[in-house]
């Protein structure tokens, strides 16, 4: 049987908060998804990005993000353990993902801003955040011009992205991009400068607005 010590104690604690204010009145309140918050290593992937931001955040040039398809929180509950100031903006086209992280606002992570939304078509201002993040989103999307064109308009300093570097046989991954086709879309949509991270089975670009 699992004990609270077993989870993120900031984040476990605010999204049981949120989850008891968000379904006190309800008839019938959904399960509650308590091993989305268990403490394990954090992948590869998620630890790159994170080193990246904790060279930056420091430097003020990260005090806003957002987080494009923030999903099962693989990224963004480390980053809000690793991070618990940042103005953190979640966006993702799945209600029920949508509801779990308002329950973390709710529940006191006040600097967590959740959004239903898609970033193809989605009209927040121009330069809105310091970094977007999107972490194994980019595979997923028919449209990936769009993708990139209103990440790079919604991005003031950086944009960070991973996908896999190999095929596999994941039905919802539609694309499968190298290095080139990356720092093509990239270049070609007004950004400076594409740099690579090696992860294992991924990759990781870091591009700068």
């Amino acid at each position: 049987m699992m004990c609270d010590r077993d989870y993120i104690p900031r984040l476990f604690d605010a999204y049981k908060r949120g989850f008891e204010l968000r379904y006190k009145d309800a008839e019938k309140a959904p399960e509650r998804k308590d091993y989305y918050f268990k403490l394990k290593d954090d992948l590869p992937r998620v630890q790159v990005v994170l080193g990246f931001l904790q060279g930056i955040v420091p430097m003020g040039q990260c005090q806003s993000l957002l987080d494009v398809g923030s999903g099962r929180g693989v990224f963004l509950f480390p980053l809000l353990r690793e991070f618990p100031d940042l103005e953190v903006t979640s966006l993702d086209i799945l209600p029920h993902r949508v509801e779990l992280l308002q329950c973390l606002h709710d529940g006191g992570i006040e600097n967590l801003h959740p959004v239903l939304g898609d970033i193809c078509t989605w009209d927040a201002p121009d330069k809105s955040f310091d970094v977007v993040t999107m972490l194994e989103v980019m595979e997923h999307i028919p449209d990936t011009e769009a993708v990139v064109r209103n990440a790079v308009r919604l991005a003031k300093n950086y944009i960070i992205v991973s996908v896999p570097s190999k095929a596999d046989d994941n039905p919802e991954h539609i694309h499968l991009f190298s290095n080139e086709d990356l720092e093509s879309l990239f270049l070609k949509n007004g950004c400076g400068k594409v740099k690579f991270i090696s992860v294992t089975n991924h990759r990781v670009a870091v591009v700068t607005r």
